[in-house]
C-alpha cells in the first residue's frame, strides 16, 4: 500500500488529465496487456499485440526484454511532458538525465536476469536509447493508434462521469469513488499499487488520470515540483446504441437502459458491480443509477459501505412491457 499524504494546496489543486500521454499510456500497455483482465477490457489492442507479426514482433521482443513485465516502470518512461506526440514524449524521455536512468533502470532490474542489451540500457547507452524508441514508436502506431479514437473516447467519458460525480458528491465522494484500490481517508489517499510506503504531496497539486491500459493497479508517479499523479484503471465503455428495435434505449439512452436492465439481473447490486456489469466506470454507474432514481425507476439504501441499487414497482413495471422480465425483482 501507497500513503499519499496530501497537503491543502494540493487539495485545491486536484483536476483531471485533459488527454493520454501517448507514449506514457503506450508504455504502460506494452506490461498492462500481458495480464489476462485489461487484455479483456481493451480487447482491439490485445488482439493487435498477439496478432503481431514483423517488425511489430520484433519492437515488441524489445520492449518486453528491456521493460519488467509487471511491476513497477522506472518513473522516467512515464514523463509529464511530450503531451503532444510520441516523438515529443520520448524526446522527453532522451531529455532525462543519465544518473537518473541508470538509478532507476538498475532498480527496475532487481529481479532481473542481466544482459547485454539491459546493461545498456542501465547505462543509458545512447543507441540503445535509440533502440528502444524505434521499438516503442512502432509498437504505438501499429497497436494502439488504430484504437486511438477509442481509447480517447473513453477517456473522455471517465473524466464526464466523475466531474458529475464531484458536483454532487465533492472531493471526498470524488476520490473514494475512483477505483476499488483507491481509500480517501483526509489528509491520505491510500493506493493499492506496485509499490509501498508513505510519501508526501508535494503542494503541486493532484492529476488524476483514468486509463483503461493502466494494468491491473493504479500507478502513482511522485516527483519534486510536480503535481503528484495518479493513473488508476477505467474500463472501456460498452458502445450501447439505441436502435428503433429498442425503444427503451431511444427513451431512455443506451447505457440508462443497460443500467435499469442490469438491475433486472439476480443478486445484489451495488454501484461497484452495476458498473462492472455494463462495463462503464463507477461514477458513471452512480450517476446513471441517480438519474433513474430521480425519474422514479430505482431504489438505493446504504448498507456499511456500499450502496444497493434495485427496481421500483415502475422501473419493474417499465421493464416488463419492454421485454418481458420478471416485473416484481427489487433489493435482494
Amino acid at each position: 500500500m501507497l500513503r499519499l499524504r496530501l497537503k491543502p494546496a494540493d487539495l485545491c489543486r486536484v483536476r483531471f488529465a485533459d488527454r493520454l500521454h501517448p507514449v506514457g499510456t503506450a508504455l504502460l500497455a506494452c506490461q498492462a496487456l500481458h495480464d489476462p483482465r485489461t487484455a479483456r477490457m481493451t480487447p482491439g489492442p490485445a488482439a493487435d499485440a498477439a496478432a503481431a507479426t514483423g517488425r511489430v514482433r520484433a519492437a515488441a521482443a524489445v520492449l518486453r526484454h528491456l521493460l519488467p513485465a509487471r511491476g513497477r516502470l522506472p518513473d522516467f518512461l512515464t514523463p509529464f511532458d511530450g503531451l503532444e506526440s510520441v516523438a515529443a514524449g520520448l524526446e522527453a524521455i532522451r531529455a532525462t538525465p543519465a544518473r537518473r536512468i541508470r538509478a532507476e533502470v538498475s532498480a527496475a532490474y532487481a529481479d532481473l536476469a542481466g544482459s547485454p542489451l539491459r546493461r545498456r540500457f542501465a547505462e543509458a547507452d545512447r543507441e540503445t536509447m535509440s533502440l528502444f524508441g524505434r521499438a516503442l514508436g512502432t509498437w504505438h502506431d501499429e497497436v494502439l493508434r488504430p484504437h486511438w479514437a477509442d481509447l480517447a473516447d473513453a477517456h473522455r467519458h471517465q473524466v464526464a462521469g466523475a466531474t458529475g460525480h464531484l458536483a454532487t458528491h465533492g472531493l471526498d465522494g470524488l476520490l473514494n469513488a475512483l477505483h476499488p484500490a483507491i481509500r480517501w481517508e483526509a489528509p491520505t489517499l491510500t493506493v493499492r499499487t506496485w509499490w509501498n510506503g508513505t510519501v508526501a504531496g508535494t503542494g503541486h497539486g493532484l492529476i488524476l488520470l483514468p486509463s483503461p491500459l493502466a494494468g491491473p493497479h493504479p500507478r502513482v508517479l511522485v516527483e519534486p515540483d510536480r503535481p503528484v499523479l495518479v493513473v488508476y484503471p477505467a474500463p472501456l465503455p460498452r458502445r450501447v446504441e439505441a436502435s428503433a428495435a429498442d425503444p427503451l434505449g431511444r427513451l431512455l439512452g443506451g447505457t440508462r437502459a443497460a443500467v435499469l436492465r442490469g438491475l433486472a439481473g439476480p443478486g445484489r447490486h451495488t454501484t461497484t458491480t452495476l458498473g462492472r456489469a455494463v462495463g462503464i466506470s463507477l461514477s458513471s454507474a452512480s450517476e446513471h443509477a441517480a438519474a433513474l432514481r430521480a425519474a422514479g425507476l430505482v431504489t438505493s439504501v446504504r448498507e456499511g459501505g456500499a450502496v444497493l441499487h434495485g427496481l421500483t414497482p415502475l422501473g419493474a413495471e417499465l421493464l416488463g412491457r419492454d421485454d418481458n422480465r420478471p416485473s416484481t425483482r427489487g433489493l435482494t
